[in-house]
C-alpha cells in the first residue's frame, strides 16, 4: 500500500462546514506521515430554480432561488496503512459527503 496516491472529493452545501473537514482530513495525515497536495477547491456548482411567487393573479411576479454545492478535493501521497486507519476514523459535520479513491 505504501506509495500509492489517494483522492479524497468533499462535496457540501456549507462552506465552512467543508473547510473545516479539508482541514481536518490534512492535519490527520500529515501526522501519519503522507504527503499532501491540496485541498483544491473545484468550481461551485450553482443551481437557480425560479417559481411564481402566485399561481393565478399576478403570473410576471416570480421569486428566484439557488442552491451552491462547494467541492474541494485533496491528493494524498505515500499513504502508510496508519494513514488510511485515520482516514476511516475521522469524524466529520453532518452535510459533507466523503468520497475516496486510491
Amino acid at each position: 500500500m505504501a506509495g500509492q496516491r489517494v483522492r479524497i472529493k468533499l462535496k457540501s452545501f456549507d462552506s465552512k462546514a467543508i473547510d473545516v473537514s479539508a482541514q481536518t482530513i490534512v492535519d490527520s495525515a500529515k501526522r501519519s506521515g503522507a504527503k499532501i497536495a491540496g485541498p483544491i477547491p473545484l468550481p461551485t456548482r450553482i443551481r437557480k430554480v425560479t417559481v411564481n411567487r402566485s399561481v393565478h393573479v399576478h403570473v410576471t411576479s416570480r421569486e428566484q432561488f439557488e442552491m451552491r454545492t462547494y467541492k474541494r478535493m485533496i491528493d494524498i501521497y505515500d499513504t502508510t496503512a496508519e494513514t488510511m486507519n485515520s482516514l476511516m476514523n475521522i469524524e466529520l459535520p453532518a452535510g459533507v459527503y466523503i468520497e475516496i479513491k486510491q
